[in-house]
């Protein structure tokens, strides 16, 4: 297995959209050297090494056990500026494009037709908005969300629990709903702030002060702005529960798990789909079920047996259908 990636940062701020095409486009000899590989291409809205939403993304397709040059526009959050990036990769004539955020729906409705022979991906989505060369892919987030809540609420001492959200839409709804239902049921009191940005490191920060300050002992969040809670986290001393990827490397001692999305899971299926001629109209959903969902703990954090096997047990629960996340 080889792979080569090409990271194309945007630069969005300073260089502005001219520059984001060009760099979504590139050469044609840019994969002149690529001896038959699959060509992929990722444009996300932030950093592909957020230790989040986009990074999750980036790892699951350089876990792919094919041969692949993998080329990446990130930090495209204006959705104007992602479209011209999905369009060029597809001029370009890149095999698989993964338009990875939920936000992306509308622009890819209008490019997709137009480049039939190209499969795109897009998540994250529970439909393919009835095209027939868009896969679409989506987190039970939910799930992880419990299992972090069951571990929450037992750690907490003082019962108060603190949750950051984003924009309250995506798979950020579904995690802390499960979350909570979760933590409310351990006998915990959660309280949920959505800051209405999905990237603003500086609101994460300020919401996580502000439950610190109403007596939370335990914070949890979602997103790529998360970064910004776990610094607060870490600089009291409070424990945190990372979702989208491992977020332990944030605060080594205070990361007690991370819910981590495997999208390889599903990718290696619509890879398999178009191999055989089928280039999308198809919605995949990752769950502790399928493996593409795992709850990665961290082994620096201190946790008790008899919690890790509660974490244990709702996991278990959860795949054999007999606990409900409430999502």
């Amino acid at each position: 297995m080889r792979k080569k990636m090409r990271l194309l940062t945007s630069l969005l701020a300073l260089l502005g959209s001219f520059v984001l095409v060009a760099s979504a486009c590139g050469s044609s000899d840019d994969s002149s050297d690529d001896g038959g590989a699959l060509t992929m291409a990722i444009v996300a809205p932030s950093a592909s090494d957020d230790l989040a939403f986009s990074q999750s993304m980036v790892d699951s397709v350089n876990a792919l056990d094919r041969e692949i040059t993998l080329s990446i526009t990130d930090g495209t959050f204006i959705v104007e500026e992602a479209a011209a990036a999905i369009r060029g990769y597809a001029e370009d004539g890149i095999d698989v494009v993964i338009a990875h955020g939920t936000q992306f729906g509308a622009s890819l409705a209008e490019i997709a037709p137009d480049f039939p022979d190209t499969t795109f991906v897009w998540g994250t989505a529970t439909d393919t908005q009835g095209l027939g060369n868009v896969f679409a892919y989506s987190p039970a987030s939910d799930e992880g969300g419990y299992v972090n809540g069951v571990v929450a609420a037992a750690v907490s001492e003082s019962g108060k629990i603190g949750v950051v959200g984003p924009v309250e839409a995506g798979d950020a709804v579904p995690y802390i709903n499960g979350f909570t239902t979760a933590a409310e049921a351990g006998g915990a009191q959660v309280s949920v702030t959505y800051t209405g940005s999905f990237g603003d490191v500086a609101l994460a920060a300020e919401a996580a002060q502000a439950h610190l300050a109403n007596d939370a002992d335990v914070l949890t969040g979602t997103a790529q702005m998360v970064v910004g809670a776990v610094g607060v986290a870490a600089d009291a001393g409070v424990p945190w529960f990372g979702t989208q990827s491992n977020q332990t490397s944030l605060a080594p001692d205070l990361v007690i798990a991370s819910q981590v999305y495997h999208w390889e899971v599903v990718l290696e299926e619509m890879l398999d789909l178009r191999d055989s001629g089928t280039k999308g109209g198809k919605a995949f959903e990752i769950n502790l079920a399928n493996g593409g969902l795992v709850i990665e703990f961290n082994d620096g954090y201190d946790l008790s047996d008899d919690v890790r096997a509660s974490a244990d047990a709702a996991i278990a629960g959860i795949i054999d259908g007999s606990v409900n996340t409430g999502a």
